[in-house]
């Protein structure tokens, strides 16, 4: 009998979960739970344990909290830290207050800075003595990185950017090197800048290796991290205003029915209906669904949705495969979609054999656009954040971040052949499909894009100070 320490992580949203807790005494609490909860329930029963807590380390912005629908199914109690925000029954924790359970402690730690209310939260095991061995410290720390303090908008951050160097500087430093840190996220979520590959640190770790830890004044510091700082993604802001007010209970991931190809395309004309095409950037360019967006089951999948497809559309899916049904399925469901519809039974294969409309992708290689991109009817379009594009660019190209293309069209001749590179090709895609879905009949995506294009060591022209945003 023993410690209960369990991290889960959700694929693609790079979100780290806890269960923690004493089997001896048959108690769990679940930290930050996603919003589908039959994985902590399940486990629960494999330890024989009963969850009794739900902790909240803060109103989340990337995925939908799955408090609610835990608390419905276990009746357990959820925890968060202080503030009106809160549109539903919580127990509001202030620096101080303790969670028992069994030999277990958590106390909570009041560390604003990416959120005004969020607390993280000190373990101790009574089995190896009253000091605290680790933290959960949310999204106010991560391996290398620190959560960003501009989610909030309203002019607030800048005040939030000080109360983070507060939190780190005079909540986690004295904690000591020994402590172990348990984040909320991992590489690849958007709530820091660039989140290291380690799911688990230390606070001498982060100390001495992080950026972030770098010996600077409370000015310096919030200079520093306010700069180069990464547009939000939009869907940030609608999760967050869900999460404050409580998500709806929905029960466990739909189960997506299979569409013939007949019923696909009926359902395709029907009001506000979009075929996302998650397949890979080569299988879309070499034959899909006319009007399809083109966003791949990646890893960056579920923040590319969220950027780009409004939740109140209906969504059509095209994949490769059953797992890729099962994946996408769970990580629109813990951002919140939940109108998809369907999915086309046996993919391209099966609209292909029935003889259906195709629309093909053009595609370049970082040579050919090189070769091609002086030609008087070629626009080259870099579609990456102003952060990367500051950092150089392919000459002469125009620069579109590709969250904001669909505002900016009449910027561009669809009389030219639009040639769209990103950082690896796969935002270029998503740019390129779009393009296609509007009209622009000679588009060329270039896979691999400023990754290949730098490994071929093409010229690179530092971009004008203006850059195009929305």
């Amino acid at each position: 009998m023993a410690l209960v320490l369990e991290q889960i992580n959700s694929e693609g949203l790079a979100h780290l979960s806890y269960l923690v807790g004493d089997d001896k005494a048959g108690v769990v609490a679940v930290i930050d739970p996603r919003r589908d909860v039959d994985v902590y329930l399940q486990r629960s029963r494999e330890l024989g344990v009963r969850i009794t807590h739900i902790l909240e380390t803060h109103i989340h912005a990337d995925f939908v909290s799955g408090a609610h629908e835990l608390k419905a199914r276990t009746g357990a109690p959820i925890y968060g830290g202080k503030s009106d925000d809160y549109q539903f029954e919580l127990h509001q924790l202030t620096e101080g207050d303790e969670l028992h359970l069994g030999n277990v402690t958590l106390r909570a730690l009041h560390t604003p800075g990416h959120t005004p209310e969020h607390v993280s939260f000190l373990i101790s095991d009574a089995k190896q003595g009253q000091e605290s061995f680790g933290i959960f410290t949310g999204d106010t720390l991560f391996n290398l990185d620190v959560g960003r303090p501009d989610l909030m908008g309203g002019g607030t951050e800048r005040k939030l950017a000080a109360a983070l160097y507060q939190s780190l500087f005079h909540k986690f430093l004295p904690l000591g090197d020994r402590i172990e840190v348990y984040p909320s996220h991992g590489a690849g979520s958007s709530c820091g800048k660039s989140i290291g590959d380690r799911r688990q640190s230390t606070i001498g770790n982060e100390r001495i290796f992080s950026p972030a830890f770098k010996e600077r004044s409370e000015a310096e510091f919030v200079e520093w991290i306010m700069s180069e700082m990464p547009e939000p993604p939009r869907h940030y802001a609608r999760l967050k205003k869900v999460n404050a007010k409580g998500a709806p209970i929905k029960g466990d991931v739909p189960i997506l029915p299979p569409l013939s190809p007949q019923e696909f395309q009926q359902r395709m004309q029907e009001d506000n209906t979009i075929v996302i095409d998650a397949r890979s950037i080569l299988a879309f360019g070499g034959g899909h669904i006319p009007g399809a967006i083109n966003i791949a089951l990646r890893p960056e999948f579920p923040n590319w949705i969220g950027w780009m497809i409004d939740p109140e559309h209906k969504i059509l899916l095209v994949l490769e495969s059953e797992r890729g049904v099962t994946l996408a399925s769970q990580q629109l469901f813990r951002i919140g979609y939940d109108n998809v519809i369907g999915y086309l039974h046996n993919g391209m294969t099966s609209w292909q054999n029935a003889g259906l409309p195709l629309e093909h992708t053009g595609e370049w290689t970082v040579h050919e656009l090189n070769e091609y991109r002086h030609q008087a009817n070629v626009t080259v379009l870099d579609v990456r954040g102003d952060d990367e594009y500051q950092h150089g660019k392919v000459p002469g190209a125009k620069h579109i971040y590709v969250p904001h293309l669909t505002q900016h069209l009449d910027e561009l001749d669809k009389d030219h052949i639009i040639a769209t590179y990103c950082g690896s090709g796969y935002r270029a895609s998503i740019a390129a499909s779009l393009l296609q879905q509007h009209g622009f009949e000679q588009v060329m995506n270039v896979p691999g894009s400023w990754n290949a294009w730098k490994a071929a060591k093409l010229p690179v022209q530092q971009p004008e100070p203006t850059l195009t945003t929305a």
